[in-house]
């Protein structure tokens, strides 16, 4: 039977399968992915093949083959520093949520999660959400961060998921496509997809106080099928986003205003550090390119210690 991964528990697997019925699944044996080191060999939006075993009174699927996937996205695991975990698979569009405050969203996060969506060929809308609680002061930094991120080339939306100013327009961008919400906890996600589809009824949280961040009530990530022809993947809330599977020599290409340049430099091998006649280095003299995008740059390239990096800008609960 051929089926489409909704949710992973961790040992168990459910599988929706061509005719629409669901089972719980179990992968067989161990799987090796080829070249993924990964915590996780089946991720949500996986199409698989399986076969039903009874045993008992119980009817449960055993995954034997995992197709070849259009794309992933994927992060260092939390807790394994040299592993990975594949947060979702097959992924038409993934929406980034981005809060100014309750909680912060800090441009090191966009950039390090935009680079991970670029090197694997996924597209990202960027949603600024709550903008129905911001001071004028707060609405003039979200639209110089969403001028600085559509002159690169993304899309930028200004939505409130409580008052459903441009759901509209989210839902359009959804039609006919598996997409992903992603962003830290507190961002908005369970409330933007209770907007979008009323009766998933998802658990929100309130914001810890104490630290402006929300509280995890997404803790797999799961898929849903949407009334108006869309699937959603709702993903746990990420604090930290560290790149993997990335040479420093690719990671230029991948910010698409370096990749646009990087012809002119003086050096085919340009890391835009401290070489000579370097384009993304003019480029930023001139005002042409970011400097929050080449800080994040620089991050990744100097390898900054992805867990130093979430502890900084997140600290933990007590």
């Amino acid at each position: 039977m051929t089926g489409i991964v909704y949710k992973s528990t961790g040992s168990w697997y459910h599988v929706k399968a061509e005719s629409g019925v669901f089972y719980r699944c179990r992968i067989k044996g161990k799987f090796r992915m080829q070249g993924i080191k990964s915590t996780n060999p089946v991720a949500v939006g996986d199409k698989v093949q399986f076969e039903l075993e009874e045993t008992g009174d119980d009817t449960f699927g055993v995954i034997n083959t995992i197709e070849e996937r259009d794309n992933y996205i994927i992060r260092k695991s939390v807790n394994l520093s040299k592993q990975t975990h594949i947060i979702a698979s097959n992924i038409d569009v993934a929406f980034l949520l981005v809060t100014l405050n309750n909680p912060p969203t800090f441009t090191t996060f966009i950039d390090r999660f935009l680079v991970t969506a670029e090197a694997y060929h996924i597209k990202t809308v960027l949603l600024f959400n709550k903008i129905d609680v911001y001071n004028e002061e707060e609405l003039g930094e979200i639209k110089y961060l969403a001028a600085l991120y559509r002159e690169v080339g993304y899309e930028c939306l200004g939505i409130s998921a409580k008052t459903g100013k441009n759901l509209d327009k989210v839902k359009e961008m959804m039609i006919g496509k598996t997409s992903m919400f992603s962003g830290h906890s507190g961002t908005g996600k369970s409330t933007l997809i209770n907007a979008l589809e009323p009766s998933l009824d998802l658990k929100t949280s309130k914001i810890s106080a104490q630290h402006k961040q929300g509280q995890h009530t997404t803790t797999f990530a799961e898929m849903y099928d949407l009334n108006f022809d869309a699937r959603i993947i709702d993903t746990p809330g990420i604090k930290g986003f560290g790149v993997v599977e990335m040479e420093k020599e690719e990671l230029g290409n991948y910010f698409p205003e370096f990749f646009a340049v990087k012809q002119e430099c003086k050096f085919n091998n340009c890391l835009h550090k401290n070489e000579p006649h370097c384009a993304v280095k003019d480029g930023l003299e001139d005002g042409e390119i970011a400097w929050s995008r080449y800080k994040s740059y620089l991050q990744i390239i100097e390898g900054e210690d992805e867990q130093q990096y979430r502890m900084d800008d997140f600290p933990e609960e007590q």
